[in-house]
C-alpha cells in the first residue's frame, strides 16, 4: 500500500466514524488537515497528529511537519505556507482556521513542552536535518 492509499485509507474511517486500519493509530489523536494546493490549486486533505488547545494556543491546535523524519518538508506544510487558510476536523469538530508557522523564542519554548509529551519528534528532527516546523491551527474567526 502506498502513502497516498494510506492515508486515503485513514481519511475515509476517520469520516465515516470507524476504525482507522492502522494499528496503532487513533481517531482521539488525528487531525484531518485540508489545504490549497499551491501548484493545483486543489483541495488536499492530510491525517496527522494534533497536539490540542492548553499548549498555549487560543483555541487552536499545533501541528507538527515532520513527515516522519523525512529530509523535506511535507507538501500539506508547502501549501499552507502559501495559502494559511485551511479547514481543520477534530474528533468533535470541524472548522475553518488560519494557520501560522510558530517561530523564534515561542517555537523553542513548545518544541520543548511537544518533546516532553512525544519524545520521538526529537529522533524525527535529527533525522530529516532540519529544524522541524510547528504549525498553530487557530480558529479563522478569531
Amino acid at each position: 500500500m502506498t502513502a497516498h492509499e494510506l492515508d486515503e485509507q485513514v481519511i475515509a474511517g476517520y469520516r465515516a466514524g470507524g476504525d482507522l486500519g492502522v494499528p496503532g493509530v487513533h481517531r482521539e489523536r488525528i487531525a484531518l488537515l485540508t489545504t490549497t494546493g499551491r501548484r493545483t490549486g486543489e483541495k488536499r486533505t492530510s491525517p496527522m497528529m494534533f497536539v490540542p488547545q492548553g499548549a498555549g494556543v487560543d483555541g487552536g491546535v499545533i501541528v507538527v511537519a515532520s513527515a516522519a523524519g523525512a529530509p523535506r518538508h511535507p507538501a500539506w506544510y508547502l501549501n499552507l505556507v502559501a495559502d494559511p487558510r485551511v479547514h481543520v476536523e477534530l474528533p468533535d469538530s470541524e472548522w475553518d482556521a488560519r494557520a501560522e508557522t510558530v517561530t523564534g523564542d515561542a517555537r523553542a519554548r513548545l518544541w520543548a513542552e511537544l518533546l516532553e509529551g512525544f519524545p520521538f519528534f526529537a529522533e524525527h528532527e535529527r533525522k530529516a536535518g532540519r529544524e522541524i516546523p510547528l504549525v498553530k491551527l487557530v480558529p479563522a474567526t478569531r
